[in-house]
């Protein structure tokens, strides 16, 4: 559609930009509302962060998506933070409200969203997760796990020392029992549930393969890779009986919060959608 020259304006910031699927997917939901706007990719160098953003705001921006690398630094500018931001220690989403700078995390949401869409709503309450890997995903994890009602949070990380200064930073913030290990020490015994953080099967790289014989009958394998699809964790879970969530309902449910905050209007997350972001990692 034609914009008008009282069109919203939006976009996402990162450095690089070129293979955000974010652009394609508020695309289709602005189409789908018929509303006035734009979302755009904008390639910032870390170093022009901070003055890029202030000239985009007077521009007459909404707000903005934060990807990487510059969640961190947008936790830092922003002024006031909301509860997940918090926790994470990162923001995904910046708006301006009335003068002052807002740093959102939407990350959490999206994960929630997802276990709840594809295992329902009450399938972790009590259990077990084990989450793999301890980097910005695996704040989220924590995060929207201990909001769905898990009884304890296992992390394993190649890394153990990581691992243990992770839980240690979320140690009185959340409910849930959490501990941490190497990946030696992985044991999958009254796990009901396990989410990938790592990079580990995006694209050309192995999956982690570590094993998956020994989980709660009825377990769920998470990754948040979604380039393959399919990775050979999900298929390995597959193989074994175990109920397999990629990470593109993530990517999807985690845009739901900001278009709602750009554009005034609460998207859905459907079939259709999914279908065109499938057709745009096909093609590449």
């Amino acid at each position: 559609m034609t914009l008008s020259g009282s069109a919203k304006l939006a976009g996402v910031i990162g450095w690089p930009i070129s293979q955000s699927l974010s652009p394609r997917l508020h695309g289709f939901w602005l189409a789908e509302h018929g509303i006035d706007g734009a979302y755009l990719p904008l390639a910032i160098r870390p170093e022009d962060f901070s003055t890029s953003l202030d000239g985009l705001f007077r521009a007459g921006f909404t707000g903005f998506n934060v990807t990487v690398p510059h969640k961190e630094a947008a936790f830092a500018l922003a002024a006031r933070h909301d509860k997940a931001a918090r926790l994470i220690g990162a923001v995904n989403l910046l708006l301006m409200k009335d003068g002052v700078l807002e740093g959102r995390n939407t990350d959490a949401y999206g994960l929630a969203a997802t276990l709840t869409q594809e295992l329902g709503p009450d399938f972790l309450k009590g259990k077990t997760a084990a989450i793999w890997g301890a980097g910005g995903t695996t704040r989220a994890a924590i995060t929207a796990l201990a909001g769905l009602g898990v009884a304890e949070i296992r992390l394993f990380n190649r890394t153990p020392e990581k691992a243990t200064a992770l839980a240690r930073a979320f140690s009185g913030k959340i409910a849930p029992k959490l501990t941490a290990a190497g990946y030696d020490a992985w044991s999958g015994k009254d796990v009901s549930l396990i989410v990938h953080t790592t990079s580990a099967g995006m694209k050309e790289t192995p999956s982690l393969d570590l094993p998956l014989g020994d989980l709660a009958e009825g377990a769920a394998v998470f990754d948040a890779v979604y380039n393959p699809l399919e990775t050979g964790l999900l298929r390995r879970a597959r193989t074994e009986g175990l109920k397999p969530v990629d990470g593109l309902w993530m990517l999807l449910h985690q845009a739901v919060p900001s278009f709602e905050a750009f554009f005034g209007a609460t998207p859905k997350v459907t079939p259709a959608l999914r279908a065109h972001l499938l057709k745009a990692l096909t093609n590449g």
